[in-house]
């Protein structure tokens, strides 16, 4: 049964995907995604509340979820450009998700979806001995990470990926291993 529910879920994806690259976001209706995906309307409100949980489910499944092991045996750099690298696969769809505004945004779910895998992986990794300070918690190191990840990526994708996937990686890098004044210094 799992596999049968992802198997309509991806083709619900792909469906959703093809129609973002054909006209905006907001203008796709859950109709054209059913019919596209070759099933019945009922069908969608089985497995996704509305679009906006399907664009969830494809950032979290499709871009996320294959750099947990990465991330979880510490290959951090390796995540990141395996993200970079599946969204630029994607192009075309993933400059037309940017573009979502509102209380949907893009990058309200990317930034979601970054921080519930972080916080998952900072939790499994936590001891019980009290960190630096009580205001470090596993919350706000996820909220942190995500937030610049997701400055990043949105900022990626909106100046058309130029930039390759490994470089990006180390552009990031360079970023959150520094301070601002040493940043502001090397400019």
């Amino acid at each position: 049964m799992a596999v049968q529910k992802e198997n309509i879920d991806t083709l619900l994806a792909e469906g959703f995907k093809e129609l973002a690259c054909q006209q905006t976001i907001e203008k796709i209706t859950i109709k054209a995604i059913t019919d596209k995906a070759g099933v019945i309307r009922p069908t969608f409100y089985n497995h996704f509340q509305d679009k906006y949980e399907l664009l969830e489910w494809i950032v979290r499944v499709q871009i996320l979820e294959p750099t947990k092991p990465l991330i979880h045996t510490g290959m951090i750099d390796e995540a990141l450009i395996l993200i970079f690298t599946l969204v630029k696969k994607e192009k075309e769809f993933y400059e037309k998700a940017v573009k979502l505004e509102g209380q949907n945004s893009f990058e309200i779910i990317v930034k979601k979806c970054i921080e519930e895998i972080l916080l998952e992986v900072i939790q499994s990794k936590k001891t019980k001995n009290q960190g630096r300070h009580p205001w470090l918690t596993p919350e706000h190191i996820a909220q942190y990470y995500a937030q610049s990840m997701c400055f990043v990526v949105i900022n990626w994708i909106k100046s058309g990926m130029a930039v390759e996937p490994e470089e990006i990686t180390a552009i990031y890098n360079y970023m959150i291993t520094r301070s601002m004044s040493q940043v502001i210094e090397e400019l």
